[in-house]
């Protein structure tokens, strides 16, 4: 089960994220070469960006239920109370906070310390619950014709855990979702995200479009992906996030065999027809591509034979804002259970008119049916930590494959190195991992991750970030599959972190302190993280805030980029007072010593090299920033990475 089940709710709303975007240039990480207009908005050469005072915030906007099926995939009855709720996030406590891996590695941002709730339209709640943090998958050119981080549609999938269900006796279908979770004590959560506002000027700025759906969630699947049929695309030329060759984006499938359905999920697979198309359209319309269709494909002595399953309705009015995507194919009546051995063993394929009016493959599951994906895909580890493990789900047209092998490969292609700067994924043992791995019944290999010591290898920002692709042995050299580029294991190792001992303000602490100053200046509204004396008057505050569990959404850092042994030591300095009753101060150091202090000797070279470089990106920036700031965000980080790719 999963939230791709007959029992489901569909939401849709607007969503807002405001991140600080003074980090997005790794350049800024730099101390001595950082100046106060970085924390102004404008370009990032000279500039902090298009938000530089952002709080990292992350919530629901008017989410409202749109639709709701039970378990027989009728839906809900129009009296059930289900009809009427909202999904909203915490009503006790403050905003969930978005986390970018890395200024390097942008493109799996995470949500954390986010509570789901269910709610009456009066605000009671009927169910609460805590999201498994998890970061976006498939972003891609969602939005052509725009510019910057308006241009992308994304997908979260994740589970709510520590469910509480409030009075839902009156809610038919409620009651069925609460029973249903019982045995896992989950639910599963996938939402979709698009039409992102960087418009300073704009009443939405820093808020986007959301759909989303909830269902279900077993015990033992995996909490970030479906066990299901998966529709790859492959690449076109040029795009900045993904083109999908076929304009249809990677999308899932469940087969229902015992209702005679596949359910699928478009809600991140769609284009959005772009502002400059004539006749215009309202913004969110999605792309006439044609009669849309499922079919499966199935090798004959004569080449492939094309088995309709069902059209696909997708241009009504209020469709994606109904079911998030969300379709079952066929839409009346059930496949044949020839149509039902038939996909059993071949690919799924989504099909528009081609040439001549014929039906043409816009994207399908591999030609084998091979899929191989970690579960979860970000990691974040300290220097020399052993312990933790990817969990790589294989299967085979949508079945857990057993005894698979999974080989693993650095794979740095996708992260995103700044012109000039320190390179990534360097040292190479600052990361390792088994060659490969085998599957068990269920489908799943661990694959272990283990940290080595990146050596300080980017001076000025701490540690190194790495990319581990897992890829099925069988595919390998096979030039038909088509390999997603986002496909791969994200992993920051943080540096050791060398301090005095025991740890003073001027031996060690000022420049961790001073950089959070410098890059996150919405903490200026509290304190003055460079000022010692600032930091003395709110001891109490930064032992709570830095002790919380890094799931809480008032932990601090709120990025979350801050090591454990870093942490560690911050706190055992706040604890450890002296006879004035306040942090150790300790002496002033030479600025040679502060530099090799803070592992920083070498990043005055490399800064002093950056000064000057522009970080530009290839996209019109034209529509969703002010024309004198040029594209920032995931936009510019995602144009970044074509350097490794060259």
């Amino acid at each position: 089960m999963s939230y791709l089940n007959p029992l489901r709710l569909h939401f849709s709303g607007r969503f807002l994220t405001a991140p600080s975007t003074v980090n997005n240039d790794p350049t800024h990480y730099n101390n001595s070469t950082f100046k106060p207009e970085y924390q102004e908005r404008g370009a990032g050469a000279t500039r902090g960006w298009w938000n530089p005072g952002g709080d990292a915030y992350w919530r629901f906007i008017g989410c409202r239920v749109t639709g709701a099926f039970g378990a027989d995939g009728g839906p809900a009855g129009a009296g059930d109370p289900v009809r009427q709720c909202l999904v909203a996030d915490s009503d006790r406590k403050t905003a969930a906070k978005l986390a970018d891996l890395d200024p390097e590695q942008q493109l799996v941002s995470e949500i954390w310390g986010l509570e789901v709730r269910l709610t009456t339209p009066g605000g009671d709640t009927l169910m609460r619950g805590r999201y498994d943090v998890a970061a976006f998958m498939d972003i891609w050119d969602r939005w052509p014709g725009t510019g910057g981080d308006g241009l992308a549609g994304a997908m979260y999938q994740s589970v709510i855990t520590d469910l509480e269900w409030g009075p839902v006796d009156e809610s038919p279908f409620l009651s069925a979702l609460r029973d249903a979770s019982a045995e896992s004590g989950m639910l599963s959560i996938k939402f979709n995200v698009d039409m992102y506002d960087m418009n300073y000027k704009s009443p939405t700025f820093t808020q986007g479009r959301i759909a989303g759906t909830i269902g279900p969630a077993a015990a033992g699947e995996p909490h970030h992906l479906v066990l299901g049929r998966q529709f790859m695309p492959y690449a076109a030329p040029g795009g900045n996030f993904f083109a999908p060759a076929g304009a249809i984006n990677a999308c899932v499938g469940v087969v229902d065999e015992a209702r005679g359905k596949v359910l699928l999920d478009l809600g991140n697979a769609l284009p959005l027809v772009s502002p400059d198309a004539q006749p215009p359209s309202p913004p969110g319309t999605f792309q006439d591509l044609g009669a849309l269709s499922l079919a499966c494909l199935r090798p004959t002595d004569d080449g492939v034979e094309s088995i309709p399953l069902g059209d696909i309705d997708y241009l009504w009015a209020g469709w994606y804002e109904e079911t998030a995507g969300v379709v079952e194919v066929p839409a009346k009546g059930a496949l044949t259970a020839e149509q039902l051995e038939a996909v059993a063993g071949n690919p799924l394929a989504l099909l528009v008119p081609g040439a001549f009016g014929q039906p043409s493959v816009a994207v399908s599951e591999p030609r084998t049916g091979l899929f191989a994906r970690a579960d979860r895909y970000v990691y974040r580890l300290e220097a020399g930590e052993e312990g933790q493990a990817a969990t790589v789900f294989a299967t085979r047209f949508g079945t857990p494959l057993a005894k698979a092998e999974i080989v693993a490969v650095a794979d740095p292609s996708q992260l995103q190195p700044t012109p000039g700067a320190p390179p990534v994924a360097t040292p190479a043992d600052g990361v390792s991992f088994p060659p490969s791995v085998t599957t068990g019944a269920d489908g799943a290999a661990r694959l272990p991750l283990t940290a080595g010591d990146p050596r300080n290898a980017r001076g000025y920002i701490d540690g190194q970030v790495y990319g581990v692709r897992p890829i099925p042995r069988a595919v390998l050299g096979d030039p038909t599959y088509p390999f997603s580029p986002w496909h791969f294991i994200s992993v920051l190792v943080w540096d050791r972190f060398a301090h005095d001992d025991p740890p003073t303000w001027h031996g060690a602490l000022q420049p961790v302190f001073q950089q959070y100053a410098n890059l996150y200046p919405v903490m200026g509204r509290f304190l003055d993280l460079s000022s010692y004396e600032s930091v003395c008057a709110n001891r109490n505050l930064l032992l709570l805030a830095f002790g919380l569990d890094p799931h809480d959404p008032n932990y601090m850092p709120a990025v979350r980029d801050l090591s454990g042994n870093k942490r560690s030591v911050i706190l055992r300095w706040l604890a450890d007072v002296g006879d004035d009753g306040r942090p150790l101060l300790g002496a002033p150091a030479t600025a040679a010593a502060k530099a090799s202090a803070a592992g920083t000797a070498d990043a005055d070279e490399a800064g002093a090299a950056l000064e000057g470089i522009p970080v530009t990106s290839a996209v019109d920036t034209r529509r969703d920033v002010d024309p004198a700031l040029p594209a920032p965000g995931k936009a510019t980080a995602a144009a970044r990475r074509l350097v490794l790719q060259r």
